[in-house]
């Protein structure tokens, strides 16, 4: 039987296409001779659906005609089926980057190539190329476009950038450090040595005492931006998370000021083990302990909870333990949330504004995330680091 369709096949004359309108470019007519090829509507339907990349087309009138289960994922929409037909602000009302760019794609002659947008509020960052879609008369019919989640791309790229202002920094750091610490030590031994003959009576003796506290601060904080600026060279091992919550809860207690803050940790001993620098893995949560300590002043709750999930990156995902650290504290004012893990920002009277700076550069080193949420009943700060190896990250 297989044989006998073969030679059918082989024999019979290639199938009948449609004549093309005569209105119809010789071009457009060629090109649509060469896509039939007999096949039916719905292998082009297929094309568009296992394609890896975002795609969809929006009518002339404004609504949405075609979108994949790619483009649904990467915009946070539910599935494509349901968003036929719907008006492009309706479907988009959470995506106003999309909305607008559409809304605006038939009063251009020109249409972008290669563009980058970066989603909110999400921060996804995606690479687009917008095209017009015209019939056989060139009569303007509707629009696509075909997007790529470039999130971890931009990521990687951010990263290469921050390194190399790391480095110029780290060369300039090396030399304010050695002509300031010297002089720091210096006044020091010097403060220590009058404190010494004064004795303990007097008043100068005290304010000798604030002298080398603070020369001693002072000195605490060129070190911590030596720290800063050395490139992170991670000491990669597997790594429970619950040994190094532990570890961190006791080295907050030693560093910060605890009170009568309550601490609970939910950490399952059953979960994966990490790819990570336990070193470096303990540092950021003692940071993040301690930071939640100073926001509580000596009174509350601080909770630190982890759990298998999913890191999104725009290449299919990878698993991933997501860290919680959160406090039931007043929360972060809206006026300096954006602004937590810039380097040197604080608002303590004495900080250095590294901690949390340190904290997101380990976590980038890791390949991880990093995100907060804050509001007047506490704050949340959630490190989401994946499971799968990160040397290619280093």
């Amino acid at each position: 039987m297989q044989q006998s369709i073969l030679t059918k096949s082989q024999s019979s004359s290639p199938p009948r296409r449609p004549p093309a309108p005569r209105g119809a470019p010789a071009s457009r007519r060629q090109a649509r001779a060469r896509l039939a090829g007999g096949l039916d509507g719905a292998f082009y339907q297929h094309i568009v659906t296992t394609m890896r990349n975002g795609v969809l087309a929006v009518t002339r009138e404004g609504t949405l005609a075609l979108i994949n289960d790619v483009a649904c994922e990467v915009l946070g929409l539910s599935d494509a089926q349901s968003q036929l037909g719907r008006p492009i602000a309706e479907a988009f009302k959470d995506q106003p980057e999309i909305a607008f760019l559409l809304a605006d794609v038939f009063e251009r002659d020109h249409l972008q190539n290669r563009a980058e947008m970066r989603l909110k509020p999400s921060g996804k960052v995606i690479g687009y190329t917008l095209s017009h879609i015209t019939d056989d008369k060139g009569t303007l019919v509707g629009a696509s476009m075909f997007f790529k989640d470039l999130t971890r791309v931009e990521q990687l790229n951010e990263r290469e950038r921050l390194r190399d202002r790391l480095v110029a920094i780290g060369e300039l750091a090396a030399v304010f450090a050695h002509e300031v610490k010297n002089p720091l030590a210096g006044i020091e031994v010097m403060a220590g040595h009058l404190r010494r003959k004064v004795g303990d009576a007097s008043e100068t003796y005290k304010v000798l005492g604030d002298i080398i506290g603070e020369a001693k601060m002072a000195n605490a904080i060129v070190q911590e931006v030596l720290d800063f600026v050395r490139p992170i060279r991670l000491q990669v091992e597997p790594t429970l998370l619950c040994d190094a919550v532990q570890a961190a809860v006791q080295h907050a207690d030693a560093k910060g000021r605890r009170g009568n803050i309550a601490v609970e940790t939910r950490v399952p001993p059953t979960l994966p083990q990490l790819r990570a620098d336990k070193h470096q893995l303990t540092q950021v949560l003692t940071n993040l302990i301690v930071n939640a300590y100073e926001a509580l002043d000596g009174n509350g709750q601080v909770t630190v909870t982890a759990s298998e999930s999913r890191m999104q990156d725009g290449a299919g995902g990878r698993d991933a333990i997501l860290v919680e650290v959160a406090d039931d504290g007043p929360g972060i004012p809206a006026d300096v949330r954006e602004k937590v893990f810039e380097v040197f920002f604080t608002t303590k009277a004495k900080g250095s504004g590294l901690g949390l700076a340190i904290v997101k550069r380990i976590v980038d080193a890791h390949d991880g995330r990093l995100d907060l949420q804050t509001s007047a009943e506490g704050t949340r700060v959630r490190v989401t680091l994946p499971l799968a190896s990160i040397e290619d990250a280093q």
